[in-house]
C-alpha cells in the first residue's frame, strides 16, 4: 500500500490511536518481533502481523506505511537491549563493550543477520554509533580513519554473528563431520585447514574476541603512527 524512501519511517512522528483495545505503533512493533523471534523474516507480511493483533490491514495501514516500516522500527527497537555502556576514559574497554553488546543482541534475534544490509537510521542505531564513533575519536582517529575503523568494526561484528548463526542453523556435527572427511581426502589442496581446523570448528565466543582483540590492535597501531 504505497512505497516510502529508506529511513523515511525516522521522520514521521506516530499517527493517532483508531480504535480499543488501543493500536499504537509501539504494540505494532512488539507484535512484529514476537512474529519475527518466532518465524523468521520471511514469514512476516502485514496481513499476518494484523491478524495477530486483532485487526484489519487497513488500520495496521493508519499506523505503518508499508512492511519496511515494521522492519526498520522493529530492528531499531531490538538494538535498544544493546545498552550504551557508561564510558570510562578507555577507548578501548569502551569498544569492546559496545560491540559485544550488539553481537549478543543478533544472536538472540536470529532474523537481524537477513536485515543488517537495510539503512539503519533509527535513534537507538544511531545513538549506538555515535558512542562508537565517539570512542574511536578518543582514540585519535578522524576523517576517513575514523569511518574505516568503525566500518570495519561493524561488519566484523555483522559478520561474526551472521556466520554464527548461519552454522547453528545446520547439523554442526554432521557438517563438521563432512568438512573432516573432505580436508582428510584432500590434505595436499588444502593443508593449512587439514593441519589447522575448518574454520567451522571453533569456540565462536573465543574466535569473536581474538578477532576483535586483533582489529583493536591494528586500530590503535594506526592511531598512534
Amino acid at each position: 500500500m504505497g512505497t516510502s524512501r529508506a529511513g523515511e519511517i525516522w521522520l514521521r512522528g506516530p499517527r493517532g490511536r483508531r480504535e480499543a483495545p488501543p493500536l499504537s505503533r509501539e504494540r505494532i512493533v512488539a507484535e512484529a518481533i514476537a512474529l519475527l523471534d518466532e518465524e523468521g523474516a520471511d514469514r512476516l507480511t502485514m496481513r499476518r502481523l494484523a491478524e495477530r493483533l486483532g485487526t484489519g490491514s487497513t488500520t495496521l495501514y493508519w499506523h505503518v506505511d508499508t512492511k519496511d516500516d515494521v522492519l526498520d522500527l522493529a530492528l531499531d527497537t531490538v538494538f535498544a537491549e544493546a545498552e550504551v555502556p557508561p564510558a570510562t576514559g578507555d577507548w578501548r574497554a569502551d569498544v569492546t563493550a559496545m560491540v559485544e553488546r550488539w553481537r549478543a543482541v543478533m544472536l538472540r534475534h536470529r532474523w537481524t543477520g537477513t536485515l543488517v544490509g537495510r539503512p539503519m537510521l533509527g535513534p537507538n542505531v544511531l545513538a549506538r554509533t555515535e558512542f562508537l564513533h565517539a570512542a574511536l575519536r578518543r582514540a585519535g582517529l578522524t576523517g576517513a580513519p575514523l569511518t574505516a575503523a568503525a566500518y570495519g568494526l561493524s561488519h566484523f561484528v555483522f559478520g561474526s554473528a551472521v556466520s554464527q548463526l548461519s552454522w547453528q542453523g545446520t547439523d554442526e556435527s554432521s557438517v563438521r563431520g563432512a568438512a573432516d572427511a573432505i580436508l582428510a581426502a584432500r590434505r595436499e589442496t588444502y593443508p593449512t585447514l587439514a593441519a589447522h581446523g575448518h574454520p567451522s570448528d571453533n569456540d565462536w565466543d573465543d574466535a569473536f574476541r581474538r578477532g576483535l582483540g586483533y582489529l583493536l590492535d591494528g586500530i590503535r597501531a594506526n592511531a598512534l603512527g
